[in-house]
């Protein structure tokens, strides 16, 4: 039988508590979210040897459970969810069923392997920096990160609080529908419409000069067909001073976080971190909150720049990552670069703290890469029914 190697915990499964919308559904969930009697792991041995078992449930798994889903394990991440590439040292790599010898994408590495593996129906991540788009990409599947605050945290390890999101992967948008009907309880913020349809697409030119020919060719062939599903298309630049500002300034402010978050348990354990997550933790150490005020000038002006490009009636079509996933074991400069092109992509609903949905389609070697739409604050589930109802009957994957 082959082995996967994404569960974390296969002995964490626990049944519904109630019959609903997701009754016959089985989830796993990402080894960051508290499950009663089980010790939350974070990737890293250190961690897990540090923390006690939780007392109940994360606010995520006892929606689910109440709506029906059977949890069936948890899954590997990187440690401290504190990467995107899905490799981890102490663990292992999922792998990537629907291109092997590739990275699967972290840090929700081991959900993306599961749901694309077929192991589970769904699975939990969580999407901080693009942990939930970038492993769906790779993987060839569906997911989801929602609204800033959509979703409830309680139950969660944190990462970057402000950037914070649990999220959600399917192999079907419909199924990515479903949960969402069982975790978006409302709006966070935005008023969401009850009409489905967006009236205007716009297509943004500086993120997809990110991608390679490969990629550009696979994702502009969907583009007329697409443009018709709107009143109105239109090219735009998202970033007027440069992706790579907006990128810098996500990163600064998730380091600033993510250095407050977990300073004292670093000092006073001394971890051992594989390589990458060591370097990045020592770098976010040395980051000071009072002389990085222009970050997060720079976070409220592409805020307000989303909200005035997307208001409630737009859609923004973007690449979701910028070719296909690298193989695996690589290091060195070419790989940081790609890490960085992709979180110029991935930090423009980051910053502005704004749902995207990323869909599977074919890149080079027939290997998945990611379409991703972006929509306004608040509107997760107008979003989640247009991609189900509309935008399925055009990109339909043959990964």
């Amino acid at each position: 039988m082959q082995s996967w190697n994404v569960y974390a915990d296969e002995r964490a499964v626990v049944e519904p508590i109630a019959e609903g919308a997701l009754s016959g559904k089985t989830f796993a969930i990402k080894d960051v979210f508290d499950i009663a009697g089980h010790t939350t792991g974070a990737g890293n041995p250190d961690w897990l040897r540090t923390h006690e078992p939780a007392k109940e449930h994360a606010a995520v798994v006892d929606l689910l459970l109440r709506g029906g889903a059977r949890l069936e394990g948890t899954t590997i991440t990187d440690e401290i969810m504190y990467s995107i590439n899905g490799e981890n040292a102490h663990y292992g790599t999922p792998i990537n069923a629907k291109a092997p010898g590739r990275i699967p994408g972290g840090s929700s590495s081991g959900s993306a392997a599961a749901v694309a593996a077929e192991l589970a129906d769904f699975a939990i991540g969580t999407d901080t920096g693009g942990s939930i788009r970038v492993p769906s990409a790779y993987c060839g599947i569906y997911g989801i990160r929602p609204t800033h605050g959509a979703v409830r945290t309680r139950g969660l390890i944190p990462l970057a609080p402000s950037f914070d999101t649990v999220g959600w992967m399917a192999r079907e948008p419909q199924l990515l529908l479903e949960v969402g009907l069982v975790l978006l309880d409302k709006p966070a913020g935005g008023s969401a419409k009850k009409d489905a349809e967006f009236r205007r697409m716009l297509f943004a030119d500086d993120v997809w000069s990110l991608t390679d020919q490969h990629t550009l060719e696979a994702a502009t062939s969907y583009f007329p067909a697409l443009r018709d599903l709107v009143e109105e298309g239109s090219h735009v630049k998202v970033a007027p001073g440069g992706l790579p500002e907006w990128m810098n300034a996500f990163r600064t402010i998730q380091g600033i976080e993510i250095w407050h978050e977990h300073r004292e348990w670093i000092e006073r354990v001394n971890p051992a971190f594989g390589p990458g997550i060591a370097e990045r933790f020592a770098w976010a150490s040395t980051l000071k909150l009072e002389d990085h005020a222009a970050a997060f000038t720079l976070r409220e002006e592409a805020r307000s720049r989303m909200d005035e490009l997307l208001g409630d009636d737009g859609v923004l079509v973007l690449p979701t990552v910028p070719a296909i996933a690298p193989l695996l074991h690589l290091g060195g400069t070419e790989v940081e670069q790609r890490r960085l092109r992709t979180f110029e992509m991935s930090c423009i609903a980051g910053l502005a703290g704004l749902p995207q949905i990323t869909v599977p389609i074919t890149g080079e070697l027939g290997c998945p890469v990611g379409l991703s739409f972006v929509a306004g604050r608040g509107q997760d589930l107008r979003l989640l029914e247009w991609v189900a109802n509309r935008v399925d009957a055009i990109v339909k994957p043959t990964i």
